[in-house]
């Protein structure tokens, strides 16, 4: 949800040619589709599901992200000692907003706990906007291209 959410945010924004969302997952297995909830959660809010399959980080995602943004602690912690050369990049998605707080993962929850994590990501993302570009921009300067979501 959240690379939706942050792609849209950068579709209004008007910068599609570039800021490159990319998502996925610290522990993630590959070629799965989002949850049904998922789908219905960003539905709602006029985001439509682009196709994307789940798939595992990696160092080339690692070393092509500008920022890398993930849910909670755990992952942070994972991806800063898997790949320490990018470890500065890796912020939770809590620190957008001044925090430092793990965002509940819903999968196996009910519709209405997608919806509330749909609600914390937008309002997060929004929080974050102006540093989310400014690490983009600075990455471009650098020839990274991408922010990513992982969780």
């Amino acid at each position: 949800m959240a690379e939706a959410l942050l792609r849209a945010r950068v579709a209004r924004a008007g910068l599609e040619e570039d800021v490159h969302v990319v998502s996925a997952g610290t522990w993630a297995q590959p070629g799965l589709p989002p949850t049904p909830h998922a789908v219905e959660a960003l539905g709602e809010c006029g985001l439509a599901w682009q196709g994307a399959m789940s798939q595992a980080v990696d160092a080339d995602l690692m070393s092509a992200s500008a920022l890398v943004l993930v849910m909670t602690r755990s992952h942070a912690e994972a991806l800063r000692a898997e790949f320490p050369a990018q470890a500065h990049k890796v912020i939770l998605m809590s620190e957008l907003a001044g925090g430092r707080w793990d965002i509940a993962d819903p999968v196996g929850g009910s519709l209405e706990d997608y919806r509330a994590t749909r609600d914390e990501l937008a309002r997060l993302i929004d929080a974050g906007w102006a540093g989310i570009l400014a690490d983009a921009a600075t990455a471009s300067d650098e020839g990274e291209e991408s922010v990513s979501r992982l969780d």
